[in-house]
């Protein structure tokens, strides 16, 4: 895969966002830096080749949500899982909004 200049969004304690592409959709998923660690290469093209390699991954979904201030940010929605597919492309995604750290006791 090409080499992106662009460097993913991270929170206060790292969590990197990307978003995948398909024919269908988009969404955006947050990867924590513990789990970007043991990915190969720790970017888009490490996690791409690990989709492919597992055919399948869990990953956080994150949406745009208004704090109790008003301002907008990432945030966590929910645990999805991802599965390989021919017409999938994972890009970083970089954001302006603050991004909120993946809580994993709300699995």
């Amino acid at each position: 895969m090409e080499s992106v200049v662009i460097q993913p969004a991270l929170a206060a304690d790292k969590v990197s966002l990307f978003k995948v592409i398909t024919t269908k959709d988009e969404i955006v998923i947050g990867i924590s830096e513990g789990d970007l660690a043991q990915i190969e290469g720790q970017n888009a093209g490490g996690v791409a080749k690990m989709l492919v390699t597992k055919g399948s991954m869990s990953v956080w979904q994150y949406a745009v949500r208004k704090s109790a201030g008003g301002d907008l940010e990432q945030s966590p929605l929910h645990k999805i899982g991802l599965i390989a597919s021919d017409s999938l492309r994972i890009e970083p995604y970089a954001t302006p909004l603050r991004v909120l750290p993946i809580d994993e006791s709300k699995k």
